[in-house]
Parts: C-alpha cells; structure tokens; sequence
C-alpha cells in the first residue's frame, strides 16, 4: 500500500512534467503556423511581401530592341517602398537603375551577385532582392534594395545529420527531466504519502477496534492528525460509556428478572393453594390471597408499562396527547393523591403556589407520570420526618421544583441517576415501579421540551428543578 501511494504519486509527476514538455512544443509550433498564416493573410492582402514584390516587379519592365526602362507604375511602387533597383545584363553590366545610391557598383561578377543577395553589402538598413528578367533569347537580372531597418533575412545552412543531431540531444533532455522529475517526485511523495500511509494505517487501528491512536500533530496534515487523535480520543470514551451501560443493562436485568420472579411466586403460591381440594380457606382468606395477587400482578403491569415506556422515549416513537391545561390545579392533584395513599398518609409534602393559574401544554397522562415519579423518589429514599416541597412559580418560564431535607445524593450517584440501567428494582414496601422511575421522568420532561436539573448535597437533601 505504502509503495502503491509513493507510486502513484511519482507517476503523476512524470506525466505532469511530459505533458509540459508537450504542450509547450505544440504551443511553439502552433505559434509558427499562426505565423505563417498570419504572414500570408497579409502577403494576400493589400501588401505584398519584400520577396513577392522583388520578383513580381519584373512584369514593370519593359525591354525593346534591347532598350530597358521601367512603367511609372513601377517607379511609383519603389518609392512608393524606399526602394532603387539595378538591370543587368549578361555580363553583369548595369544597363538600367532608378534611385539606385551613387557609390554602388556599375557591374558584377557572379559571385557579387551572390554575396549581394545573400549579405548586407550596402549599408546595415538595405536588404537586396534579386530577381530576373527573360526576353526571347537574353536573361536580364535585377537587383531590388528596400531600405528599411525593420526588414531582415538570414541564410541557415545545415546538415541532415545535424538534425538528427538535434533529435538526439533533445531526446537525452526530455529523458534527463524525466529523470530529474522522479527523483524530485519521489523525495516529495516520501514527504508526502507518509504521512498518509500512518493515517490510514490509523483509521485503520480504529475501524479494527484499536482505539489507542495518538499521533504527533505537525506538518500540512496537522488538522487531520488532530481530528484523528480526536475522534480516537471520543471512540475510547464512548467504548467505556458502551461498557459501562452494557454492565448495568446485565445488573438491571438480573435484578427485573428477580423482581418479576418474587411477585410471580407469590401469584402461583397462593394460587395453588386456593385451588388445592385439601385446604378449605374461609371466604375472608380468599379475598386476602385474592387481593395479595392482585397487588403483585399489578407490580408486574407496572414493570412492563416502564419497560414499553422507556424504549419508545429512547426510540423518539412517543406520540404526546397535548392539551392546554391549569398546571397548578394538576399539580395540587398529583400532592393530594400521594397523601390519599394510605402507606404515605403520614409524610411531610408541602405545596407551594405564586399564582393560581399557569396554563401550559402538556400531555396530561405523562406529565403526571413525570411528577408522580419524581416526588416518589424522594419519599421512598427518605425517612418519614423529612420534608418535602413541591413549588410552582411563574417567571419567564414556568417552574417546578421538587426540594427536600433528606440525606441527599453522592456526587458519583447524582452523575448516573438518570440512566436508565443505573439501579435495579426491590419489591419492598417502600419502593414502587419497576426504578425506571427517573429515566422515565427525565425522558417525559424532554418530549415536553423541558429541562430537567438536579442538586443535591449530603445531610442537606436533593432540590430538582424543571423549566418549561
């Protein structure tokens, strides 16, 4: 994998700096072309190129009975480019010139004619053209000099072998830049890909369970170390969570289980007996047992109630019945029903108003559920002295606190008393439901858009507030 990358990498390199090499000959030689049409297009246009004109000019000279002169069109044409011209015969004679410079020659040998078009041989600003001139059996030659410093010829001898020459030293290049593109290529993939290779090689570790990844932040993927190292970080917290809840699911079920086990028990003891044909139980002990199985029954309703509840609120699948009503009227009910219950009769509960009337929506079922639960577990957890208050006050958000003196709730307790798998249940008398209670509670005031606090201190009891 680790080559593969490095591979990759260098390849990408090498078809970079060819692709260059490339586009930067095509562009040269597209470049020449446009040129060329450039210059033709022009030639064709309404000026004609120096060498065009220089052998086209032979059709403004006229040659009659071996007299030699040039049409006004011509002259005007010369001018017209700052130009002269010489006719020769021949020998080389000059038989003809117009505005030709006073000190150039008045004949040439061959090779002159020769060094004449080839060189600059009358001053640096002229560039001569030669051209010819045939009548019947005589040739006439002509020189044309055009005196512009823009303008310029060069002659380019060269050897078929010297392009090949060429070929071959530009072959030797392209192969030492491909070879120079590799070694930069591969230095800069090594600075490169490994880093990558360690954090695949890390992501890896985490998508195997491995989460003991930390890796030093530094160079261009900095960030990426960060993230990697964050997320290896919230990974192991998680897993810790994960296995903290899976040991308490294993103790809470254990403990449902014994809960449901104990009543059942009880159902099927003295449902036995009351069928057995030996025993003959006065219709007082058969309401006593009867009412015995009615209790431990609905202790079971209970659990199972509790159970459906508390996975549609982790699944977000409870559907609340809203309606506005008088949450203090509700409240004042929920007080007086917990002190109508004979085992609780005798308790301290104090309601507290600031205001007769607060509407809010809720579901009525449910919320009564919340606050039943919530003032359960501070009369289960404490003695029968303890005091507590129920308040309900109107601010900018309506307020519910539930507050006691009792013996308050550890630090390390009040961090998970809401989790679901936390605790188990008992089937003593103090102690009602299936101790889903709190998580059920907190889940209802949630779905209720509340936010439920807790504090708590020991010897000075525990004060939950919720707002809504």
């Amino acid at each position: 994998m680790k080559w593969k990358l490095t591979g990759r990498y260098i390849l990408s390199i090498v078809l970079v700096v060819i692709l260059v090499v490339f586009i930067n000959i095509f562009i040269m030689f597209a470049l020449l072309i446009a040129q060329s049409i450039f210059n033709v297009r022009i030639f064709q246009g309404n000026e004609t190129s120096p060498e065009h004109f220089a052998r086209q000019f032979q059709d403004n000279i006229n040659i009659k009975n071996n007299y030699v002169t040039i049409t006004e069109s011509g002259k005007k044409a010369l001018i017209k480019k700052n130009a002269w011209i010489q006719i020769l015969d021949e020998n080389g004679m000059v038989i003809y010139n117009f505005r030709a410079p006073a000190e150039i020659k008045e004949k040439y040998t061959p090779s002159e004619i020769v060094q004449m078009y080839k060189y600059k041989e009358i001053n640096a600003d002229t560039t001569i053209f030669v051209g010819e001139k045939k009548k019947r059996a005589n040739n006439y030659s002509y020189f044309i000099g055009i005196e512009n410093p823009n303008l310029n010829r060069y002659f380019i001898s060269y050897d078929n072998r010297d392009i090949y020459q060429v070929v071959k030293v530009v072959g030797i290049v392209l192969i030492i830049d491909i070879f120079i593109a590799l070694l930069i290529g591969y230095f800069f993939s090594k600075r490169l890909t490994q880093p990558l290779q360690t954090l695949i090689n890390g992501i890896k570790r985490l998508a195997n369970k491995d989460y003991n990844v930390n890796y030093e932040s530094k160079g261009i993927y900095k960030d990426v170390f960060n993230n990697v190292n964050f997320l290896s970080n919230q990974l192991i917290a998680n897993e810790k969570e994960r296995k903290k809840l899976e040991m308490m699911r294993e103790d809470w079920i254990g403990n449902i289980s014994h809960d449901i086990k104990t009543p059942l028990a009880s159902i099927q003891g003295y449902a036995e007996l009351i069928k057995d044909p030996d025993y003959h139980f006065s219709l007082e002990e058969i309401r006593e047992y009867a009412e015995i199985i009615e209790q431990k029954s609905l202790y079971i309703k209970e659990v199972m109630e509790d159970l459906n509840l508390t996975t549609r609120l982790k699944n977000k699948a409870l559907l609340l019945n809203k309606k506005t009503v008088n949450i203090v009227v509700l409240l004042r009910n929920i007080v007086i029903d917990i002190l109508n219950d004979p085992t609780y009769s005798n308790r301290n509960i104090l309601f507290h108003v600031n205001q007769e009337k607060i509407p809010a929506a809720v579901d009525e079922i449910l919320f009564r559920r919340a606050i039943n639960n919530l003032i359960y577990n501070a009369v289960v957890h404490n003695n029968e002295n303890v005091q507590i208050d129920v308040i309900v006050e109107k601010k900018e958000q309506t307020h519910i606190t539930i507050k006691d003196n009792g013996k308050g709730i550890e630090k390390k307790e009040l961090d998970k008393i809401f989790d679901r798998y936390y605790r188990g249940t008992n089937t003593g008398g103090a102690h009602k439901g299936s101790g889903l209670g709190m998580a059920i509670a907190k889940g209802i005031i949630q779905e209720h858009n509340g936010e439920l606090t807790i504090n708590s201190e020991i010897g000075h009891g525990t004060t939950i507030d919720i707002k809504f």
